[in-house]
């Protein structure tokens, strides 16, 4: 039996679709600003064995790297409220990404820094320079720099599966996919714009991250 693509009737939704597109991105964006964050606290414990945190941050990547995404993220939207920790699912969407990605990036920037040249440490300590500002000017720069298109990807990665947070509701883009087959019953159409949509979301967050690198890092390559 012939089948008779109709990509119209998913277009109808196209105000659906942006608007899980837009959240998809804030998600995106909200973990990567904070997991980086996370990952350079924990890349400095563990570089430079600070205790107690080298042991804490150690533990943390472990738990993160070795459980599925979709495991932690139903462990903070049912288990957590358990505890009495209300959360809603942007909330429990937003903490799972800045969790999973702050594991990921800890062993990454940690790859960077400790990858610098020992030269360089000796120099600036002999220019008085204290410990904070070495890191900041000698040590952080170049190894951000050097693992920037891991970083990249990994936040590439991330992205993509947020997609699991439609599984609490989460209004991001394939809970809004999910939502417009449910209307109109054209799986293939809809699932196909979406998968579109992903792969277009993915080479753009690549370029804006890749360039953004380039301003703020310096350099000719992120």
């Amino acid at each position: 039996m012939a089948y008779s693509f109709d990509f119209a009737a998913v277009l109808e939704y196209r105000e659906v679709l942006l608007a899980g597109t837009l959240r998809t991105l804030a998600l995106t964006a909200t973990g990567t600003v904070f997991g980086l964050a996370i990952g350079v606290l924990g890349a400095v414990s563990r570089a430079w064995r600070i205790a107690p945190y080298d042991k804490v941050f150690a533990v943390y990547v472990e738990a993160v790297r070795n459980t599925p995404f979709l495991v932690q993220l139903f462990f903070i939207f049912f288990g957590l409220p358990s505890l009495g920790v209300q959360i809603n699912e942007w909330q429990a969407a937003i903490l799972a990404m800045v969790i999973n990605l702050g594991a990921y990036t800890t062993e990454i920037i940690r790859a960077g820094i400790e990858a610098t040249p020992r030269g360089q440490i000796e120099a600036a300590q002999s220019l008085a320079m204290t410990r904070a500002q070495i890191f900041r000017q000698v040590v952080l720069p170049p190894a951000l720099r050097k693992v920037w298109p891991a970083i990249c990807s990994q936040v590439v990665i991330v992205m993509l599966g947020s997609s699991v947070c439609s599984q609490i509701a989460a209004e991001e883009l394939t809970f809004a996919a999910n939502f417009i087959q449910s209307r109109n019953f054209r799986a293939f159409e809809t699932y196909f714009i979406v998968t579109a949509m992903y792969f277009v979301l993915a080479l753009l967050v690549r370029q804006i991250m890749i360039r953004g690198g380039r301003r703020l890092l310096g350099g000719r390559r992120a």
